[in-house]
């Protein structure tokens, strides 16, 4: 049986050993230690399957479901057993569905929930040569630059993220897409070459957001992440990862959605579309945040009565 964090009052912080895992990592530190004097932060580096997992060659439809947990397995097994305190995550990398006993917690505040690219010669997408190769491992992201760039070709790109954008100055590849939020936190955001409107290249569900995971049975555990909980973010974070979950059980399509809250009420827009980016089903809702499960799940709703789960082969991807 697990007991209690110790009253100690040392928190230990599960992440994986990537450079923007511990920059994440060090965001929730700085966090506990503004909020909690009497706090001791040590930080536990787990190797994860995905970060060991090597991938073949070839089309998106061969590189594995990130929506088994590749990022994420590992530090929940730690946490389960009680040698971490908090899990931190990528929000999108962490499936909707948790293990039993373990819960999200909190979110901090959401970080710029855009996409950019990084291209050889400051490029847009708009100024790269017919058949360029564009570097992502996110069917999302395909279809939705196929969609209006069917002249590119979009191909998967093992690695983090130093090691995407390396490819590209080595030139391998013509580009690739990221997410903003990971170049902000690791002060790399001036070496975007074009920043995709959130109507151009639609997120996915949790994109920008840092998630604390702890166990259920951990009350001074959910005291700390109390403190860090950003309650805006937290409902929008909720919104999203419910139309998700509500579309299929968990990371499994690949979905866009962006939740946010204006003048007290809650938006989400969603997208479907197929893997080369000619079909697609999109929707709206809002209402009221105090529900963000319930306004997301109707979302999701009303996505499949527009034929979204028809877009997709049923294999497993999303990001």
């Amino acid at each position: 049986m697990i007991k209690s964090s110790p009253k100690s009052c040392v928190v230990r912080l599960g992440t994986r050993g990537s450079l923007l895992a511990l920059a994440q990592t060090r965001l929730v530190e700085k966090a506990l230690k503004s909020r909690f004097r009497d706090v001791t932060v040590e930080t536990v580096v787990i190797k994860t399957s995905g970060d060991v997992r090597r991938f073949k060659k070839g089309s998106l439809k061969e590189v594995p479901s990130y929506g088994k947990g590749l990022f994420v397995k590992e530090l929940e097994e730690s946490l389960r057993r009680g040698f971490i305190d908090m899990a931190v995550h990528s929000l999108k990398d962490l499936p909707t569905r948790l293990p039993e006993g373990l819960t999200l917690a909190a979110v901090l505040e959401r970080e710029d929930a855009r996409d950019c690219l990084v291209s050889q010669g400051h490029r847009s997408l708009a100024g790269l040569e017919p058949g360029s190769l564009v570097g992502t491992n996110s069917l999302r992201r395909q279809a939705q630059i196929l969609a209006a760039y069917p002249r590119l070709r979009v191909v998967p790109v093992r690695g983090n993220v130093d090691t995407r954008m390396r490819r590209v100055k080595e030139g391998a590849l013509s580009a690739v897409v990221l997410a903003r939020a990971g170049l902000l936190r690791l002060g790399r955001a001036d070496e975007a070459t074009q920043i995709f409107s959130l109507k151009r290249m639609m997120p996915a569900a949790g994109q920008g957001f840092i998630g604390i995971e702890i166990r259920r049975s951990d009350r001074s555990a959910r005291r700390w992440a109390e403190g860090l909980n950003h309650l805006k973010s937290f409902c929008e974070a909720r919104a999203e990862r419910a139309f998700l979950d509500g579309l299929g059980g968990g990371c499994r399509i690949p979905a866009a959605c962006w939740a946010r809250i204006d003048r007290k009420t809650l938006r989400i827009d969603g997208l479907v579309m197929s893997p080369d980016g000619q079909s697609r089903a999109a929707g709206s809702v809002s209402g009221s945040p105090r529900d963000p499960d319930g306004v997301g799940r109707r979302l999701a709703r009303t996505m499949v009565r527009a034929g979204a789960l028809s877009l997709w082969d049923g294999e497993d991807f999303c990001r």
